[in-house]
């Protein structure tokens, strides 16, 4: 058995992957309270950041295998989801290219309250487990997450990355600017 210092379950990395993704968790529980003009910003603050700690989750080995668990349910998901859906109305669909699809060139349709509840699920499901205090349960919250983020949520966050930058500054007049550059 690895001292808890070796154990990359509890590497800073993980632990600030973990404070990040609770507070992301807690806005979105409480995005029912809280204005578009709110949510918008601090999604996009907090998605970058959410790409980069995932980014630097380091390899987890588990002792125990059966130590998984996921927590979200469909109604909470869905909660969620309708909640973001509402306040954020006509802006909530984009499109985005999927790198992953046979033919990389054709525009699909996608949702920033679908993609902001998935990553919700996925990250409220690593908190969860993390809580747990079995040394395995954090294993697997770890190797969990990383796994998520590179076949799941990294891309969903980069993907809103780009829109809500769209959204945020759209309207600014280029002209404005032209005598800077």
């Amino acid at each position: 058995m690895k001292d808890i210092n070796e154990e990359p379950a509890y590497s800073t990395p993980v632990i600030e992957m973990l404070k990040v993704a609770n507070e992301y968790c807690i806005f979105l529980e409480n995005a029912e309270n809280i204005t578009k003009s709110e949510i918008m910003p601090f999604i996009q603050r907090i998605t970058p950041l959410l790409y980069l700690k995932g980014s630097l989750l380091p390899k987890v080995e588990v002792d125990d295998s059966e130590a998984g668990e996921r927590f979200v349910t469909q109604e909470q998901w869905e909660g969620v989801f309708n909640t973001l859906r509402e306040q954020l109305l006509n802006e909530d669909e984009y499109w985005h290219l999927n790198y992953n699809s046979p033919d990389q060139t054709d525009p699909l349709k996608a949702s920033i309250s679908e993609n902001l509840s998935d990553i919700y699920q996925d990250l409220k499901d690593f908190v969860m487990l993390y809580q747990k205090p079995a040394r395995t349960s954090k294993q697997h919250a770890a190797i969990n997450c990383k796994h998520l983020f590179e076949t799941h949520w990294g891309e969903k966050a980069l993907q809103l990355i780009q829109w809500i930058h769209y959204l945020n500054y759209k309207d600014i007049n280029t002209e404005t600017y032209s005598d800077l550059f």
